[in-house]
């Protein structure tokens, strides 16, 4: 569940557990083993995997059930009260899944926070096209409305020789594009007197990935030098994800955002002039406590009048021991999810903008492994992050990159064809 670092931590679990005589199986009827890597982020998250666990052993009561992740580090001891969880493990300890589980023990959960070093997790997932590379964990920010930081801890840096280590096993591999991820990527390198670009110039320097693509940052951890590097690189895909949050100044305050409104919109226009079709996406919590109606329309005029090329929004979810949590005009969820409604309604629209610029020119396409499930031909990922749909199923195209015409977009879908 959730973030592209669960999604990391749950492959090298995978790995960790094959590695160690286990072998994965696709019916849960069939299953020994069932772990579930929790989120946390909101409330629904939470019931979510409390549903999944109960359900899994409602189809097989013999199944063993394991919960990690998030919510496990949060509620820790706790969820063995329900009888359909039988391990918790915390989010350090799932990187060595069968060491917990020879270990006999029914918690493992560590305290997070006194943790001062990045857990190194090698990790060679083949069955995917792109590769995905966890360079930092943690977060030293305290936004009121968040829990991660105390589900993941203080910000902790992969050293820069573990990295380009892990970029050229996976060269080797014949990976074409890695992601990088963490929590908070861009205070990577903080404790040891380095920064984000930094990393990226080595990257550059060091190894032959011929494309990398970058996690979700903070507005102010793009500075112009930054910018510059990347505008120049031939290695970069150009696709931002910043993390906005709020385009009301009042509210940004609250959540305890460090920018303004004016400077990300500025951030968002420079990116626009910098790069040709940048996609640029961002996230957007609706109806945080205290937003009021006038809030929530100057939220809604600054993302209608932004270069935005799509937005991921939802509701205001209280978690317990935030100050957000206690903070007064909590709203009801009916305000919540009509605001985060509205919000989808400028996101659909942003989006479809952006995808007709993209009509009539030609990308450069990673293609997939494997083919579109429904129509056996190829589909692949643009640089700017859009899928199109090949009019081929000639399989030697498959995790190669190749220049393609956009053609036409149909039911939601891009379309596109070789270009010769």
């Amino acid at each position: 569940m959730g973030c592209k670092s669960n999604q990391f931590e749950s492959s090298v679990i995978k790995e960790n557990l094959e590695n160690n005589g286990f072998q994965e199986v696709k019916r849960l009827e069939d299953a020994d083993l069932y772990i579930l890597n929790s989120c946390t982020v909101t409330h629904k998250s939470d019931n979510e995997a409390l549903y999944l666990l109960r359900s899994a052993k409602h189809k097989n009561p013999k199944v063993t059930t394991v919960v990690t992740g998030c919510m496990a580090q949060i509620e820790k001891e706790h969820l063995l009260e329900n009888d359909f969880i039988d391990f918790v493990v915390g989010n350090d300890e799932k990187l060595e899944m069968f060491n917990f589980l020879e270990s006999g023990k029914s918690c493992d959960v560590s305290d997070i926070m006194s943790l001062s070093e990045f857990h190194k997790a090698h990790l060679v997932d083949t069955t995917k096209t792109r590769a995905s590379l966890k360079i930092q964990d943690g977060c030293d920010n305290r936004c009121s409305y968040c829990i991660i930081p105390f589900a993941r801890g203080r910000s902790r840096s992969a050293d820069k020789d573990f990295i380009i280590s892990q970029i050229k096993d996976f060269e080797y591999k014949g990976f074409k594009e890695i992601v990088f991820t963490g929590i908070h990527i861009g205070l990577w390198g903080k404790e040891f007197g380095k920064t984000f670009l930094d990393l990226l110039k080595a990257v550059e320097e060091e190894t032959n990935i011929p494309r990398y693509r970058l996690g979700s940052l903070y507005p102010n951890e793009l500075p112009d030098e930054m910018l510059e590097f990347l505008s120049k690189s031939e290695k970069f895909c150009p696709h931002f994800h910043l993390s906005l949050q709020s385009a009301c100044n009042k509210t940004l305050k609250a959540m305890n955002r460090h920018y303004s409104v004016e400077f990300y919109l500025e951030q968002i226009d420079k990116i626009n002039e910098m790069f040709n079709l940048p996609f640029i996406g961002s996230d957007i919590i609706a109806g945080f406590a205290g937003e009021t109606e006038e809030d929530f329309d100057i939220t809604r005029a600054n993302l209608e009048k932004s270069g935005l090329s799509q937005i991921h929004t939802f509701p205001y979810s209280r978690r317990r021991e935030t100050v957000g949590a206690e903070a007064e005009g909590q709203l009801s969820d009916e305000i919540k999810i009509h605001r985060a409604d509205i919000i989808k309604e400028i996101s659909r629209r942003k989006y479809e903008n952006f995808v007709q610029k993209n009509i009539g020119t030609v990308q450069e396409v990673l293609i997939e492994k494997r083919p579109d499930k429904h129509s056996g031909l190829l589909k692949g990922v643009t640089k700017n992050y859009l899928t199109v749909n090949l009019d081929t199923d000639n399989s030697e195209l498959k995790n190669t990159l190749a220049n393609v015409l956009i053609t036409k977009s149909c039911d939601g879908k891009l379309f596109g064809e070789l270009s010769k």
